[in-house]
């Protein structure tokens, strides 16, 4: 996704070398991964001219990746290595570190290869780990982190999504307006835990949104972004008339964010969206809330901040678009039996259907409509024709891989999350809003042993694609005391009953 509101990084190497192995080997070593990484991947790793044997080398190497403007960087055992040094160099670059070490080559052509060019960096690997602990310094140590050139070059690239998701928390503000809405208080957020993250929290009333819309009454902009939204809608703009009130809205959604993101990089919304919302504004966000996801600005609905916060770290580390849904309703019998069963390897439990109003943004759904809040309009404006309940975008969710997952904190202040992966079907929905059928091996054990039993909110942020990888890798980087995910049959969650 090319927003200005997602990290970008920029990744340097910077190989160490203890002193009674030849640096020559460490340097070699580096040279040959970065090779590798162009080959495979392009350019973007900034290859750091200094070895690092010593605390004034590390000084040195420190300088260079700074002056580069690196903002993650990847610490290289091409032996050895110091552990001191280099678990210094994590220490002090604001950033996140990504620690890897080289296999050695082979040796059989030559007869000698291990004995003058041999590194022990499996070795080593264990002294930097251990170092790395003693220090309480947060770094990440791929799955199996000793390997070839090429080896490496594909751990750096997996690294990418985590420090970017990283980068993206670091630089966080959330800017929520309103209280969550009556009886929802499953939408509950304790901030102290933002604060844990190094995300930053601006609380505001829905009556400061208001204020900022009415100035923005008649703002010059709006008609080229009325147009802009038509030419989006293209044959499903069906309510014309409501765009130029939510043209207003999202103009002010973006001036607050730059008038208030501060010394923060990037900002997210998590914004009250009903009951008033509709009788003081006149029509339902959940066009614009969408429209901002797609530009790398998600905005919760209900005023749920952990919501937001669970969409913007997906979008950091998908560098895609996420939505916010519920785990709404089970799929009823006849649809599973007519288009499920028999066609796609999942139980009628296996599934359910993902639903919010109408807050997708365009490019994830099939042919979206612009529509009105259904369940809205029978409270506020019954027997009449939709007026304050406009504004909606309907569609049934394009198929493919997700990835569900929250990030939150309980409300004893315990930070959680989960992340199962699965897919939404290519089957019609038969329903409205912004809604899909997604599968998930194992759903029912998963909706009762984790979203149950740990009291999860109802609300989860799709990403689009299996990011489950490298979102366990975040979470266990931030230090996410309990990450669950949907077990296989056969591997009991902690309190499943084992006779059932």
């Amino acid at each position: 996704m090319n927003s200005k509101n997602l990290p970008q990084v920029k990744l340097g190497i910077a190989a160490v070398s203890r002193d009674c192995f030849p640096m020559s080997l460490s340097e070699r070593r580096r040279k040959a991964v970065v090779k590798a990484y162009k080959e495979k991947y392009g350019d973007g790793l900034f290859e750091c001219q200094t070895i690092i044997e010593n605390e004034l080398d590390m000084r040195r190497a420190l300088d260079e990746l700074n002056d580069a403007g690196c903002n993650a960087v990847v610490i290289y055992l091409g032996n050895f290595g110091p552990e001191t040094p280099e678990t210094m160099l994590a220490k002090y670059f604001d950033g996140p570190a990504m620690f890897a070490a080289a296999a050695e080559e082979d040796c059989l052509a030559d007869g000698c290869g291990l004995c003058d060019n041999r590194g022990d960096a499996y070795c080593g690997m264990l002294n930097a780990s251990y170092n790395l602990t003693l220090r309480g310094i947060k770094a990440y140590i791929p799955e199996y982190p000793v390997g070839t050139a090429d080896e490496v070059a594909d751990m750096i690239n997996g690294f990418l999504p985590i420090a970017r998701g990283i980068l993206g928390l670091k630089n966080l503000k959330i800017i929520s307006f309103g209280p969550r809405p009556q009886d929802f208080l499953a939408c509950n957020a304790p901030i102290k835990r933002l604060y844990d993250l190094g995300v930053e929290i601006e609380e505001n009333s829905e009556l400061d949104l208001f204020a900022a819309y009415n100035e923005h009454n008649n703002d010059e902009r709006i008609p080229a972004l009325v147009e802009e939204m038509s030419e989006e809608l293209g044959g499903g703009n069906k309510m014309a008339g409501i765009l130029p009130k939510l043209a207003q809205y999202e103009l002010t959604l973006l001036d607050w964010a730059e008038a208030h993101r501060g010394e923060r990089s990037f900002v997210t919304f998590a914004n009250k969206c009903w009951p008033s919302f509709q009788t003081q504004f006149g029509f339902v966000p959940c066009y614009v809330n969408g429209r901002l996801a797609a530009r790398g600005i998600p905005v919760s609905c209900e005023v749920d901040i952990y919501g937001a916060l669970s969409e913007y770290l997906g979008e950091c580390v998908s560098d895609g678009i996420a939505t916010l849904l519920d785990i709404n309703n089970t799929v009823p019998g006849d649809i599973y039996k007519t288009d499920i069963a028999g066609k796609f390897p999942y139980t009628q439990r296996d599934t359910f259907m993902g639903f919010h109003c109408g807050n997708g943004s365009s490019c994830i759904m099939q042919n979206p409509i612009m529509n009105y809040q259904r369940i809205m309009h029978r409270g506020l404006e019954p027997d009449k024709e939709p007026d304050i309940t406009r504004g909606t975008l309907e569609g049934d969710i394009v198929p493919g891989d997700i990835t569900f997952f929250r990030l939150h904190s309980s409300a004893d202040a315990r930070l959680q999350a989960y992340a199962a992966e699965g897919e939404v079907l290519p089957v019609a929905t038969r329903s409205f809003g912004t809604i899909g059928i997604f599968a998930i091996k194992e759903m029912a054990r998963f909706y009762r042993y984790v979203l149950i039993e740990k009291a999860y909110p109802h609300h989860g942020a799709v990403v689009f694609g299996h990011h489950g990888r490298a979102l366990f890798d975040v979470l266990k980087y931030l230090g996410v005391e309990d990450i669950s995910f949907n077990r296989p049959a056969g591997m009991l969650y902690e309190k499943e009953n084992p006779y059932k």
